[in-house]
């Protein structure tokens, strides 16, 4: 049995028909083609399936794709404004070496993207606490934080907003 689901990905529309107990994980990946959203542990330890829905950071591995209906999802792949431009956090990353691998990389993304466009003035020691939620087993973290800092100030000084006092690095 399936039910009919209309999903707004990334700015697109999407009309699904869906098992109930579909994740919008796999719906994202198996019915939109929007493989950046990785799965790793599909017990939401990993954060390796992190999208933002309405804006706030959510586990897709987690969520049933029919939660999702009505609400506006960000996967990694609408991060960037266009085609030449990465966001902030992703050019943040390519320039302060954030990924070995990579396969964590997309929850990272979205995960400091969700938290920074909400927190804009957050400090380094709440960055590292809301980093501390996904697991990366090659970079040993440093690099994400320095990449997460970087995209802070790159995001405020295009919005105007006023960073918080930052622990020397």
């Amino acid at each position: 049995m399936t039910t009919p689901l209309r999903l707004y990905v990334n700015g697109d529309r999407y009309d699904l028909d869906v098992e109930p107990r579909r994740t919008l994980a796999d719906a994202l990946r198996d019915d939109c083609g929007l493989t950046g959203t990785h799965l790793g542990c599909e017990h939401g330890v990993c954060g390796a399936c992190t999208v933002l829905v309405d804006g706030q950071p959510v586990r897709a591995c987690l969520m049933f794709a029919v939660q999702a209906e009505g609400s506006s999802v960000r996967t990694v792949e609408g991060l960037a404004p266009d085609d030449d431009t990465l966001h902030p956090v992703q050019q943040a990353f390519w320039d302060n070496h954030g990924l070995q691998c990579g396969f964590c990389t997309p929850g990272f993304l979205t995960l400091i993207t969700g938290y920074l466009e909400e927190n804009p003035t957050a400090n380094e020691e709440e960055l590292r606490d809301v980093l501390s939620s996904n697991l990366c087993r090659c970079t040993g973290y440093q690099n994400i934080i320095k990449a997460a800092l970087a995209a802070q100030r790159t995001m405020n000084a295009e919005s105007g907003a006023e960073p918080a006092e930052q622990a020397p690095a």
